[in-house]
């Protein structure tokens, strides 16, 4: 009997520090928000904006009681804002709320009554106010049209020899593109986004070609539209 009594008592005791500590726990809270930006991006949303998104019930975050907090509806929030391509967030033993935040990346900026950058996934996104891309700006394409010229843009971005010198896309009257490069005054004509790869690989070679004889700047049109062949029209 007198062991069952010690049993009873014990269990009633973690019970009622169970309680206590949950109900502190309850109490206390969130000492410091602190946000992690992921990989070494340009600020298009900075560690101010993220903060007003780690607002609920119209109180700081910092406010808000640890058990009270939704980490997933912060989560959520913070994944519906435009600039934001993933967020994680989470409590620490010490109070602390973090958040890790990965911004959305834009490859190409398109120039429209209302400009928008084309971000790395081929969707669109807004502009930042805190901070302008330094990427290719793409001319005569709506919004509508962003699947057809994401090819190209993924190309520009991914070879590092167009990266460093394609300025603008332009898509003429006839729906052929063409390339402003920055250093050359020739204009570049893709004709259409098919075959890319072998236009690309068959332009550098003249480049090199041409840059060895020095004759770039004869040049004022470069045609790469024509099947396995580079066509020239001198000034």
């Amino acid at each position: 009997m007198l062991t069952y009594l010690k049993f009873v008592g014990l269990f009633a005791l973690l019970a009622a520090l169970f309680a206590f500590a949950g109900k502190r726990n309850e109490r206390r809270k969130i000492k410091e928000v602190y946000v992690e930006f992921v990989e070494e991006q340009d600020p298009y949303i900075n560690e101010s904006m993220v903060n007003k998104l780690l607002i609920q019930n119209h109180e700081r975050a910092t406010n808000v009681g640890k058990e009270i907090l939704v980490l997933n509806t912060v989560e959520k929030e913070l994944d519906s804002h435009k600039m934001i391509e993933h967020s994680d967030v989470y409590l620490t033993v010490n109070g602390e709320l973090r958040a890790r935040i990965k911004q959305r990346t834009p490859i190409a900026r398109v120039n429209a009554v209302t400009p928008f950058y084309i971000d790395v996934t081929g969707k669109r996104m807004p502009l930042s106010k805190s901070y302008s891309a330094h990427v290719p700006i793409v001319h005569n394409v709506s919004e509508r049209e962003i699947s057809n010229v994401f090819p190209l843009l993924k190309k520009i971005r991914d070879d590092k020899f167009l990266k460093m010198h394609v300025v603008a896309i332009y898509r003429n009257s006839e729906k052929n593109y063409e390339l402003e490069l920055r250093t050359n005054a020739f204009k570049l004509v893709i004709g259409k986004i098919e075959d890319v790869n072998r236009k690309v690989k068959n332009f550098k070679a003249f480049y090199q070609k041409a840059t060895k004889d020095k004759t770039l700047d004869k040049y004022k049109k470069v045609s790469l539209q024509y099947s396995n062949q580079v066509v020239c029209t001198l000034k």
